[in-house]
């Protein structure tokens, strides 16, 4: 496994940025650039771009976006996480979604908080995850911890689906009944890149990587509780 070289004390924390529109990389170049405490040192526009990025610019924290062309910010945590145990991954989002939230403390994100912080609370939110902290927006915090309580009840008796989310349930289920990403979008009323972004999650937490497998544990799983 890859590992970091340490962080000097002192160091500005190494920052790189992770979304999919240049104009808000710039954005948040120009807003970190401000702190001397910061020092962006890359970025990425997908998670493909993201963990190639990561190995070569060794940041000690990374501002990931939640939607990506190529998958989710919660995937590309998970695999950041997974080859870089040392880099700290913050979520920023326009999106306040629980069902992200809570994929993304699973996926080990070190904090969750939308973009309409302002400028000192986005740089604020970076030197607290870089410094080891953790940060979840105060809106969601309470909720969070409400559906981690209940986590082991939302799942009974089957650890191989206890990191679904309730949505990702539903997709699962939708997904058993033969039900295409278009077809689900209209019963959830989502948009079908929204369901692609679940059904991605949802792979990556059942270690399938076709609809047919899924498909089959979906049914699997309905068979055992009959």
């Amino acid at each position: 496994m890859p590992v970091d070289p340490p962080r000097q004390s002192g160091a500005a924390i190494r920052v790189m940025l992770v979304d999919d529109h240049e104009v808000v990389r710039r954005g948040l170049q120009s807003i970190l650039d401000r702190n001397p405490e910061l020092q962006v040192v890359g970025e990425a526009e997908s998670v493909a771009s993201a963990l190639r990025e990561c190995g070569i610019v060794h940041p000690d924290v990374v501002v990931m976006d939640l939607r990506l062309p190529d998958g989710s910010g919660v995937t590309a945590c998970r695999d950041i996480r997974a080859t870089y145990p040392d880099v700290k991954v913050l979520i920023l989002t326009s999106h306040a979604d629980e069902d992200a939230l809570f994929s993304a403390v699973l996926a080990g994100a070190a904090g969750y908080v939308l973009k309409d912080l302002d400028t000192v609370g986005i740089q604020r939110a970076i030197i607290t995850v870089g410094r080891g902290g953790s940060l979840l927006d105060p809106q969601m915090t309470t909720r969070l911890l409400e559906r981690m309580r209940q986590g082991s009840a939302q799942h009974p008796a089957d650890d191989q689906f206890a990191t679904l989310t309730p949505q990702e349930d539903r997709i699962l289920d939708m997904i058993g009944d033969g039900m295409t990403n278009r077809q689900i979008a209209d019963r959830l009323s989502l948009s079908e890149k929204t369901v692609k972004n679940y059904v991605s999650e949802l792979y990556a937490k059942l270690h399938v990587d076709r609809r047919t497998q899924a498909a089959t544990l979906a049914t699997e799983r309905r068979l055992r509780k009959e």
